[in-house]
């Protein structure tokens, strides 16, 4: 499946290519991969390499490998999911920005803009995230954006948004 771009008023959604996240895995500086976008400060973070491991070692170009989270022509983040909904409907995201990026309202649109993109995907019937309890400010964007908790594995929260969780918002779903 060959990715789009996806565009938010603050942010726009870029897809990863392969090369740069052989680069990024490899701890090889991603300037020469970026071009014409830069990388912010603090980016790639800590969860980078984890995330871009699977296109890295697995993937083939224009494969599904993830979003990086943009801002005026700067990588402040990274997004994705783990592949097509399994059995059940369900599709696994994860997200994570530089520590810079946080606290803007940035990770909000981003996740809203994924999971958009997500609900219009064959077959997907629920968005879940698995947290750790302690990321309270992820929790927090998780429920803004209609994603409820569900018991799981301490210390791990499970937040699952599906078609009866969805907030509405002037008549619109957020996502």
């Amino acid at each position: 499946m060959t990715l789009p771009r996806l565009t938010g008023v603050s942010v726009a959604l870029v897809p990863v290519t392969l090369e740069l996240a052989r680069a990024v895995v490899a701890g090889t500086d991603p300037a020469a991969f970026l071009t014409p976008l830069r990388a912010g400060r603090g980016w790639p973070h800590a969860d980078t390499v984890d995330a871009l491991r699977p296109l890295a070692e697995h993937g083939q170009e224009g494969g599904d490998g993830g979003w990086l989270v943009v801002r005026d022509g700067e990588v402040v983040g990274d997004c994705g999911w783990r592949g097509g909904p399994d059995a059940d409907g369900s599709v696994v995201i994860g997200y994570g920005l530089a520590a810079p990026a946080r606290r803007q309202g940035l990770g909000t649109e981003a996740v809203a803009l994924l999971c958009a993109w997500a609900e219009r995907q064959p077959g997907v019937e629920r968005i879940v995230a698995d947290v750790h309890l302690d990321n309270d400010a992820s929790r927090r964007l998780l429920r803004r954006l209609g994603f409820v908790e569900l018991p799981d594995d301490p210390p791990w929260v499970r937040c699952v948004r599906g078609p009866d969780t969805a907030p509405r918002i002037r008549g619109r779903h957020v996502c």
